[in-house]
């Protein structure tokens, strides 16, 4: 558990109804203590709280393919192009990576892990990755803006298709598209809210500070 610290009651709650669409319950990923097979054709899936609200992930055999927050509406949509993407079935369940993921996480969030090491598994065009790769890029406690961004890939003009693909990042923190801010230094465009995006950001540049507390 996390003492929360500058994030609103309504940022930490809603989203496990999500889950219904495929007969997984809350209670269900609540009592998953035991790691499944790494079956290629299994996608598992958890939840788990943080300082910036609950969150759920996914993860293939190959590597963590979402880190969301449970209240954003777009969960479902999310989990539709996953079971499509990679022809599988989502089942509750928590697999190395996504038992790695949980370990790092708990590390950034206390401010003890500035770099992932769990693998990722991203899907999308070639540009998508592209733009996922250079947001990796951005170290830990920096930002970019998007034109900076664009630079980074080599296609200036590409700004506007910069700023659509970070908005259509499904590992958020792992690939920081929290990183990016407008070239006037503003905060813009962060799917979890602005308020989550100023919190990793002061997190990051190690103004937040946050008390793991014992179960």
């Amino acid at each position: 558990m996390y003492r929360m610290y500058g994030i609103s009651q309504g940022a930490r709650e809603g989203g496990a109804n999500m889950y219904r669409m495929y007969g997984i319950s809350q209670k269900m990923t609540d009592s998953v203590k035991i790691y499944s097979p790494m079956n290629k054709n299994t996608l598992n899936i958890i939840h788990f709280d943080s300082p910036v609200g609950p969150m759920v992930a996914c993860a293939t055999a190959q590597g963590i393919c979402l880190v969301d927050y449970m209240d954003r509406n777009i969960l479902e949509d999310e989990f539709k192009y996953l079971a499509k993407e990679f022809n599988t079935k989502i089942l509750p369940g928590k697999n190395k990576h996504l038992a790695a993921l949980q370990k790092e996480l708990e590390e950034y969030f206390i401010g003890n892990r500035s770099i992932f090491t769990v693998p990722v598994h991203a899907s999308g065009t070639d540009f998508q990755m592209s733009v996922w790769n250079a947001l990796q890029n951005i170290p830990y406690g920096n930002t970019q803006s998007y034109k900076q961004q664009a630079e980074a890939i080599g296609n200036v003009k590409a700004v506007r298709a910069v700023a659509s693909t970070n908005g259509k990042n499904r590992i958020n923190i792992l690939i920081p598209c929290h990183r990016v801010i407008g070239s006037n230094g503003k905060l813009v465009g962060y799917g979890g809210g602005l308020e989550r995006k100023q919190w990793l950001l002061d997190l990051e540049a190690g103004r937040v500070f946050v008390k793991k507390l014992k179960a």
